[in-house]
């Protein structure tokens, strides 16, 4: 997926209120990015740091700019923008280019079901159980090589789960979906010190048949594309 308009380079001042950062232009100007990420952004946030943003001239959006990687400038990147995997992830799986899933013909975003929920891709094929996909956008590092979901304490995440685990016992297909946003990462693993209760709801829902798939990405400020399958757990030494 190419992003729609070219980015262009800034620094982080900070971030606030969660969607809302302000940074600082190549030409010095200061300007106001929509942040579009829930989470907390651990590590990703420090004041000074490389990023880049994508302008607008939308007259629907009240910021003109959007923050979309962190530049590690060390030839690594971070995507930032929640919202982008599931873009990037459908236009794989209408290609049947995630190996895991390529059986299936029909893809649908964003079909209710539990408890007032939807799930991200409910897919079919002939012959084959539907299958339910729920993605997670994985940016946390503090471990070289290895990314870990959730930076944050996620109730929502924990309802995925469990939800997920009465699919897998309803006799369809569950599918996790961990999406790594960095180019630096091998390994997924769950951080569990962060938020506990979601790290037992995924342990009850895999031995419930629930399915995790862990993805990589290739990013550069001209845009994102799924890469190869990451390993999920730690690294051994």
């Amino acid at each position: 997926m190419r992003f729609q308009t070219q980015l262009v380079p800034a620094h982080l001042i900070r971030r606030y209120k969660r969607f809302l950062a302000d940074c600082t232009l190549e030409d010095g100007r200061e300007v106001t990015a929509h942040c579009a990420n829930p989470g907390s952004m651990m590590g990703l946030a420090a004041q000074g740091t490389k990023i880049w943003l994508e302008p607008n001239d939308d007259p629907k959006k009240k910021l003109n700019y959007g923050w979309r990687l962190v530049d590690h400038e060390n030839g690594h990147f971070t995507g930032v923008d929640t919202s982008l995997p599931n873009r990037v992830l459908r236009a794989s799986l209408e290609a049947r280019a995630v190996e895991q899933l390529a059986a299936y013909t029909t893809v649908r975003p964003e079909v209710k079901y539990g408890t007032n929920s939807r799930i991200d891709f409910l897919l079919t094929g002939d012959g084959l159980p539907d299958a339910y996909v729920e993605v997670k956008s994985v940016t946390l590092c503090r471990v070289p090589g290895l990314a870990e979901f959730p930076d944050s304490v996620t109730a929502r995440g924990a309802k995925h789960m469990a939800e997920l685990a009465t699919v897998a016992r309803q006799g369809h297909r569950a599918v996790l979906l961990y999406l790594v946003q960095r180019t630096d990462c091998a390994y997924v693993d769950i951080a569990r010190d962060i938020d506990p209760t979601y790290a037992k709801a995924h342990e009850d829902a895999t031995k419930a048949g629930v399915e995790t798939l862990c993805i990589g990405t290739r990013i550069s400020p001209e845009g994102i594309t799924l890469a190869s399958p990451l390993a999920l757990g730690r690294p051994t030494r």
